[in-house]
Formats: C-alpha cells, sequence, structure tokens
C-alpha cells in the first residue's frame, strides 16, 4: 500500500488498448506481432491508491487477469466512466472480494450505467439469490463531486460521439476515456493538473475518439504538467516509434505503467 510519506497518489494502468485489445485477434500488423511488452494492451482500466484506499476505473473483460497481475489485494470501490461492454463486461469478478471482506463491493455509476450492469448482470440483482453471484452496492454518480472514504471525485462530462461518458479528477490528476468531445464549461475543470491521462485512439479519424493530433492539441491546450495517452489501438503504430513523435510533456501510458504523484 501506499506510503504516504513519499507520495500522495500512486496510478497503475492495468490496461491501455482500445475495445479489441492489442493484438488484434488474428492479425499480423507489425504492432500485432511486435515483442515489445508495450505493444501488448489489455481493455482500459486504471487503479487508484489514495488515502490508503484502492479503486478501480472500469472492469473490462480482463479485470481478472488485470488484477492477477497487479496483485491487488484490496478494492473499495469500481467507478465507471461508461456501459459499453469493454468497460463493465469484468464485473462479476469482483467476486473474490465479496469472500474476503464478506460484504458488497461499492459501485459507483450514473443511473444510464446502472441500468446497463443490471441488464448485464441481471444474476446479481434477481430476488433469489444464486449462491456465489457478485454483492454488488450500487451509489449513482450525478454531476457533483462525490467521496468515497476520504477521496473525493470530480466527474467531467464528456463525450463518446453521443453517448455521455464521465471522466474524473481527484485532486491534481484527471482520467479521461473514450471521448472526442469536452465542452468548454468541462476543460475549465481539467485547469491546473499535475497530470493528465487521455484516450487517443489511432492518427486516422474517429467517429467517437479522439485521434492522435486532437489529442496532442486538447494536451496542449488543457496544459497538464504531464499527459499520458490511453485507450490505444493497434491502428496508432509501435509503441517507441510513437513515442518519439510526441513532444517531452506527453507520453504513450502502457499497460503495468505506474505513477507516483507528489
Amino acid at each position: 500500500m501506499i506510503n504516504e510519506t513519499q507520495f500522495k497518489m500512486k496510478i497503475t494502468f492495468l490496461g491501455t488498448g482500445t475495445s479489441q485489445g492489442v493484438p488484434l485477434i488474428a492479425c499480423e500488423c507489425s504492432v500485432c506481432i511486435s515483442i515489445n511488452g508495450k505493444d501488448k494492451r489489455l481493455r482500459s482500466s486504471i487503479l487508484i491508491e489514495h488515502n490508503d484506499s484502492v479503486f478501480v476505473i472500469d472492469s473490462g473483460p480482463d479485470f481478472r487477469q488485470q488484477l492477477l497481475r497487479a496483485n491487488v489485494k484490496k478494492l473499495d470501490a469500481v467507478i465507471f466512466t461508461h456501459e459499453h461492454k469493454d468497460h463493465i463486461a469484468g464485473l462479476d469478478d469482483v467476486r473474490a472480494f465479496n469472500y474476503l471482506n464478506k460484504q458488497p463491493v461499492n459501485i459507483w455509476a450514473t443511473q444510464q450505467v446502472q441500468e446497463a450492469i443490471k441488464r448485464e448482470f441481471a444474476y446479481a440483482f434477481s430476488e433469489i439469490k444464486y449462491p456465489g453471484i457478485p454483492e454488488l452496492k450500487l451509489n449513482e454518480i450525478t454531476n457533483e463531486p462525490f467521496i468515497i472514504n476520504k477521496t473525493q471525485f470530480q466527474p467531467i462530462n464528456v463525450l463518446h460521439y453521443r453517448l455521455p461518458v464521465k471522466a474524473f479528477r481527484i485532486e491534481n490528476f484527471a482520467y479521461v476515456t473514450d471521448a472526442n468531445h469536452i465542452s468548454s464549461s468541462e476543460k475549465l475543470k481539467l485547469k491546473n493538473l499535475d497530470v493528465l491521462v487521455l484516450n487517443a485512439l489511432r492518427k486516422e479519424k474517429h467517429i467517437s475518439h479522439f485521434t492522435f493530433q486532437e489529442a496532442v492539441d486538447l494536451a496542449k491546450e488543457i496544459g497538464a504538467k504531464k499527459t499520458y495517452f490511453t485507450h490505444i489501438s493497434h491502428q496508432l503504430g509501435l509503441h517507441d516509434e510513437v513515442g518519439k513523435e510526441l513532444p517531452p510533456s506527453i507520453e504513450l501510458a502502457y499497460d503495468g505503467m505506474e505513477l507516483q504523484i507528489i
């Protein structure tokens, strides 16, 4: 766990890939056949350690593998950005924490995302509870800041084409995934950041994600001391080669990358 004499918050990238991950099934492009571990990307998710609490933002299809790889032994809450399958599909695996802690796992999501969770995991909300199903305590995210234990989350509204998505700010750190539009008023919530995480899917135009250049331009506009790109597809290119195209204040994130925020 965190030693707060060293840093206030630790961020671990559990996954930095797009909805199909990297490598893509059956693809033989240079990225998908790369032997560089930084070109292997599970679906996007982050682990946050702050104030002696442990949080995960999004639980995609690789959730079990991600938690095992990061050696996660404690989980105080799962916070959701939106309801797409690559962000909620692994939620069943919180059952391990139900068993360890003998209590439901706190889930934070908008009403729209909660309805999707109830559809996808209907057995968890059935009147007749089958033994061993995940136990979930739903908590609503609105537009107002919310506190889990001692940690405050500031929701930020972004658009994934026409789908509302929540980004989040914790102190001087912010996480923005699955977006291609942020209004001027919501951008104000991203000022004075030490670290920004932002999605940058590929170089070609996309209907619902920031492109590489759009993400670079937005990162410069927001002006965080450091920006890391995530939700990356195989179409963006090789990690090491793309990294050479970025200014010093911007880097590509990779699976397992850890940030210590003072």
